[in-house]
């Protein structure tokens, strides 16, 4: 009975637990201070103006924006269309965060702002890494370009805190009669399927050669016969070839007639 008590205790208490979304990004200061002085130096903005009204538990909508300020913040993805028409209406100066991948998509939007793509794969605070690019209201007569220069400091940056927060992890590499679950992984990702029979193996938890350093297999792993081995050779190299060739698989789309058409329209209106 105890056992079915804690049971249902420990349920009710997650089920009141907030969970964490994609909302929940809230950016590491060193890497917000770093794109904040991009954007001031860019735009000409005196960083005393600049503000964040997202915050948890804060409603941008009832927040103060003084004459001359200007928002550089890191919005709830999921209501993104929804915060750059807010500020659009009512001309408050803006430079958001945005998915990468979904950038381009505020139908309402679209051709009112800048949309500035990075490839800048944030680590956020709740652990969540998310391609991030930026979207902005500032020099609205674009609608898209590249960054490589914000691309590259951020990408530093997060590369700088990895360093200092993160355990580094020394990578090794194992004979063929070694196999992890990580090596398997990999195998089943790219479609290969590998199997060790029982009397093919032994757990191992660290080799010989990492005993006088004080290393073990991470997770352990199997010892295997020759036979074994040689299948868990065939299989990586399969899975290596597998992850070539999907590399290379990629769908090339053409333009119809009806969009080769639109694209001739837009050539006569930007002729000078």
């Amino acid at each position: 009975m105890r056992n079915i008590k804690s049971k249902t205790y420990e349920e009710f208490v997650e089920k009141f637990k907030p969970k964490k979304t994609t909302d929940d990004c809230y950016t590491p200061s060193e890497i917000y201070e770093v794109i904040k002085d991009w954007v001031c130096k860019r735009y000409n903005i005196d960083p005393e103006n600049v503000i964040r009204p997202f915050w948890p538990g804060g409603d941008y909508e009832k927040d103060e924006y003084p004459p001359g300020c200007v928002v550089v913040d890191n919005p709830p993805f999921s209501i993104l269309k929804n915060i750059c028409e807010f500020y659009l209406e009512r001309g408050i100066p803006f430079f958001l965060f945005a998915p990468s991948l979904t950038a381009l998509s505020g139908k309402t939007t679209w051709d009112r702002m800048n949309h500035i793509v990075c490839d800048c794969s944030i680590v956020y605070e709740n652990g969540a890494t998310v391609r991030t690019s930026f979207i902005t209201s500032f020099e609205p007569e674009t609608v898209a370009e590249t960054s490589p220069d914000l691309t590259r400091l951020v990408n530093d940056t997060v590369e700088k805190l990895k360093q200092e927060n993160a355990r580094k992890l020394s990578k090794y590499d194992y004979p063929d009669h070694i196999v992890t679950a990580a090596m398997m992984q990999k195998m089943a990702r790219y479609g290969v399927h590998f199997r060790v029979r029982r009397e093919e193996c032994q757990l191992v938890r660290s080799l010989d050669a990492q005993r006088a350093m004080k290393k073990e297999i991470y997770g352990a792993g199997l010892l295997l016969s020759d036979q074994a081995a040689a299948r868990k050779q065939n299989a990586e190299k399969q899975a290596a070839e597998n992850a070539r060739k999907q590399a290379e698989d990629a769908i090339c789309y053409e333009l119809s007639e009806r969009e080769r058409e639109l694209v001739e329209e837009l050539n006569k209106s930007t002729l000078y």
